[in-house]
């Protein structure tokens, strides 16, 4: 019999006690921003934004009078209320809470409930959550599902002993992310010293004159799947569905233009691209896979160019006229194998740190979903109960 299991049999050896989430633990909703408030000037707070909640980094902002209540500390558990529905623990010692993300934490200095527990317990009822909403729109997490959310509640010596075992986990995880994180640096050291040319060494000349610059176009939910033979991409890269026919050929270069605007990507074989995809079309003594290349190491003037508002939008002036190295055909298919290579090493997830990552996070996933699943005084094996 481990530990865990005499904990349980000494604290709750009848069940486990259900009750509402907001009855232990308080939320607070994102500052309503006034875009007008913040200057991307790199002098102020970082602002926690969606897609900033598992990374935990963001663009630096100045802010004016923004309430305490909304000043973020290292480790606040946050979860990103639109899309998809993110939960991490803030990783800067500082930020702002903006809107559509929000934040939890014991509401009786953790007598009740700890907010480690809470922090592994609520990657599973949010992600319940998101599954439960229609697909095909975006997704938002409401103030009415919040309410709704019931969640076990074992004595607290129960709770640190679960986040010790599964804090074991994802700290082995955190081990092997940043050693991946190491090969990535490497990576990107070698990509900028590969991709930076003298002047004079090669011929350059406005992205838009050297390529075909083409938008996509808009499919509507009722004509995709679930799967099928050719992926669609309308505001991020992982793809929106699937659909039967395909209008961008392989091996292309593309670019998001809204929501998640501003990240580049390449195809290996055929996909359709929305309207809210750029993509490139390349002539004969151009390599689609070197322009993704380069195009990375553009990528922090590309995403400066986004216009942030409720939808963040990248129009196609902000990179038509960027100056674009012409090598030799034979130099650029040097430097795309040299990459190729490199890439493998720090993102295949058939190969390397990244397997061993996801093997790790199953790993855990696994023991969390066991852990957290109690019986109750009506024998309910359940992890969470919205009724």
């Amino acid at each position: 019999m481990s530990y865990l299991d005499k904990l349980i049999q000494q604290f709750c050896p009848n069940g486990v006690k259900y009750d509402k989430l907001l009855s232990v633990s308080d939320v607070i909703y994102g500052y309503p921003c006034d875009a007008s408030l913040f200057n991307n000037d790199g002098k102020g707070k970082p602002l926690a934004r969606i897609r900033d909640v598992l990374s935990g980094t963001s663009d630096t902002f100045t802010t004016q009078n923004i309430p305490d209540k909304y000043v973020l500390s290292l480790g606040d558990l946050l979860v990103g209320m639109d899309g998809n529905f993110h939960v991490g623990n803030w990783k800067t010692n500082g930020g702002i809470l903006c809107q559509r993300v929000c934040k939890f934490y014991s509401n009786d200095n953790e007598k009740t409930i700890c907010n480690g527990y809470l922090s592994h317990l609520l990657k599973i009822v949010i992600k319940k959550i998101e599954q439960g909403k229609q697909t095909g729109t975006v997704r938002h997490l409401l103030d009415k599902d919040i309410q709704a959310i019931s969640i076990p509640i074992p004595p607290i010596e129960i709770q640190k002993e679960i986040v010790r075992i599964l804090d074991t986990f994802t700290e082995l995880t955190a081990e092997l992310t940043a050693e991946l994180t190491a090969r990535k640096k490497q990576y990107n050291y070698y990509r900028d010293q590969l991709l930076s040319f003298e002047a004079g060494e090669v011929e350059w000349k406005p992205l838009g004159e050297v390529l075909g610059i083409n938008r996509g176009r808009r499919l509507i939910k009722s004509q995709l799947k679930e799967t099928g033979e050719y992926a669609v991409f309308q505001n991020c890269m992982i793809p929106l569905g699937y659909y039967h026919e395909s209008n961008v050929n392989a091996n292309t270069t593309f670019i998001i233009s809204a929501g998640s605007a501003g990240e580049i990507g390449y195809s290996s074989v055929n996909f359709w691209a929305a309207d809210d995809v750029y993509y490139f079309t390349t002539p004969e003594n151009f390599n689609s896979k070197f322009l993704y290349y380069f195009l990375l190491t553009q990528q922090q003037k590309i995403t400066g160019q986004v216009r942030r508002s409720s939808v963040p939008r990248l129009s196609k002036t902000a990179f038509e006229k960027m100056p674009t190295p012409i090598p030799s055909l034979e130099e650029q298919e040097r430097i795309v194998a040299i990459l190729d290579k490199f890439d493998t090493l720090t993102t295949s997830i058939s190969e390397g740190l990244p397997k061993e990552i996801e093997l790790r996070q199953k790993q855990y996933e696994y023991y969390r979903d066991m852990l957290l699943t109690f019986p109750t005084d009506n024998n309910r094996g359940i992890i969470w109960d919205r009724h």
